[in-house]
């Protein structure tokens, strides 16, 4: 061989070292889910609302239409 000698031995540093690193990535993993969840949960939501923002938005402009009107046929009362 050229030299490369592979130690068996693992010492009790690197095992506690890598169970914290597990545990570290399951607890990223699950907050991870949990704000995915949240997000999915407010997307859900969104079509209804964006519905009723449009029906909203559509009701304001035929308010605003209807006091042009009275707004004009006042001026023309003013004016008689």
């Amino acid at each position: 061989m050229s030299g490369f000698k592979l130690d068996r031995s693992i010492s009790i540093g690197i095992i506690v070292t890598l169970a914290f690193q597990s545990a570290g990535v399951l607890m990223w993993g699950g907050a991870a889910e949990a704000r995915l969840q949240s997000l999915e949960k407010t997307t859900y939501a969104s079509p209804l609302l964006v519905e009723r923002m449009a029906r909203l938005e559509e009701q304001m402009i035929m308010a605003r239409q209807s006091l042009a009107r009275i707004e004009r046929r006042l001026d023309e009362e003013k004016l008689k």
